[in-house]
Order: structure tokens, then C-alpha cells, then sequence
């Protein structure tokens, strides 16, 4: 595994994004662990965030993309920050967009945020975790809407390894093959697994036997198979 996944996946733990015990999905599942992006608030912490989304896109998207696609809100942030650590790791202005969840109507009008998109543009979308696919859902429409559009893909930091919305593929696998564009994350669950389990982060171990057992019966249930 790469040093900067590893040190990403104790960054989400210091920041008190990647948590371990008993917690309620917004799908309603029941799971052993709970991403929350919003957890990042300190400059530290967007500016370190940025700088993995930006190794990341690079490894598995290179240079060849025109702007930064991310879904409000918590895309957002995400956008503003990476796009800022590419200019500075690797030289390359990329341009940031974002939508608003309903259209302004006076001064800088329209349902997009930041950089408009136009024809020709090669976009990448980023967000912080997918689960099932559904926002993509949601934001395809909105880019494909501005033009002749190319999206070169989605990068998620976080890929949990469940079922998709047809409940046969892992989600970001149904999303490469409903959509065409490959679709990445910063880490899989089973990294931070091998990662995580039995070693101490920030003075304590979070993936213990218990937690272990349990994420491997969620797995069991909603996992990739």
C-alpha cells in the first residue's frame, strides 16, 4: 500500500471522520463504522485532505482533466481544496465547480458555483464517500446539461465495498458501468482494515477483535461478494 494511503487512512481517524462502534446509515443500515467529511475543519486539516484528493486524482487521472466537479455541499470544500494542492504539487490550474441546490436568480445566476462549464471541458467529480450511487444520480444530469461534456471520472476518498442501488455490484463499480467513466477511491474499506486492525492510532487501537468481527459480519450482509 502507498505511504500516502496509509497516512490517510490515520488522518480520517485523528480528524474524527472515520469512526468505529455502532452507528445508523442514512439507508438505514445498521454499520460498524461512520465516515463524516464534515468533520474536517481547520485549515490544517482542508489542506492535508486536498493534498491526498490531489495524489489520488493524479495516480488514477493524470493531467488530463479541465475542471473539478463537486456536488453541494460537502463537495464543495472538497473542490476549493484540492484544486488548490493540484496547483501547488503538480503545476496545473484546474478549475472548480460546484452546484447549488436551487438556481440563483440575480447576479452570478445559474445552478452552478465557481467556474461555469463548457463545451469540450474533461471534468472529474469528487466526493466524500459513496454508499449506494445515488448522488451521482443527481449530478451527472447537471454536468451533461452544460454542453458537450466529458466526465473522466469520480474520486471518493473512501470506497465502503457495499452493494450499489441494484443490490448485485459494488457502488462504484455500478456507477463505471452505468455511466462509462471509471470511478476511484482514495482507500478501500479493506485497506483501512489492513491497516488499522490490531495497530494503535492516536494511542489506541480502533479496529480490535470486536470491531473486526463485526465489520466482517456487515460485510457478510452488504458487502461486495
Amino acid at each position: 500500500m502507498e505511504n500516502y494511503k496509509q497516512e490517510f487512512i490515520e488522518f480520517m481517524v485523528k480528524s474524527d471522520v472515520l469512526k468505529f462502534g455502532d452507528f445508523t446509515l442514512k439507508s438505514g443500515r445498521k454499520s460498524p463504522f461512520f465516515m463524516n467529511a464534515g468533520a474536517y475543519v481547520t485549515g490544517s486539516q482542508l489542506m492535508k485532505l486536498g493534498e491526498y484528493y490531489a495524489k489520488a486524482i493524479h495516480e488514477n487521472f493524470g493531467d488530463d482533466f479541465d475542471v473539478l466537479f463537486g456536488p453541494a455541499y460537502k463537495g464543495i470544500p472538497l473542490s476549493v481544496a484540492t484544486v488548490i494542492a493540484y496547483s501547488k504539487l503538480y503545476n496545473k490550474e484546474i478549475r472548480y465547480c460546484s452546484n447549488r441546490k436551487e438556481a440563483k436568480d440575480h447576479g452570478d445566476t445559474g445552478i452552478l458555483l465557481g467556474s461555469k462549464i463548457k463545451d469540450g471541458d474533461r471534468v472529474v467529480i469528487i466526493e466524500d464517500v459513496t454508499t449506494s450511487g445515488k448522488s451521482i444520480e443527481e449530478t451527472f444530469p447537471i454536468i451533461k446539461a452544460q454542453g458537450d461534456v466529458t466526465v473522466k471520472g469520480l474520486m471518493v476518498s473512501l470506497n465502503r465495498m457495499e452493494v450499489g442501488l441494484s443490490g448485485k455490484m459494488g457502488a462504484l463499480d455500478e456507477i463505471r458501468e452505468k455511466y462509462g467513466f471509471e470511478a476511484r477511491a482514495i482507500v478501500s474499506m479493506k485497506e483501512v482494515v489492513e491497516h488499522l486492525y490490531n495497530r494503535e492510532c492516536e494511542g489506541k487501537v480502533v479496529i480490535d477483535d470486536t470491531i473486526k468481527t463485526a465489520i466482517d459480519a456487515y460485510y457478510d450482509t452488504y458487502g461486495v461478494k
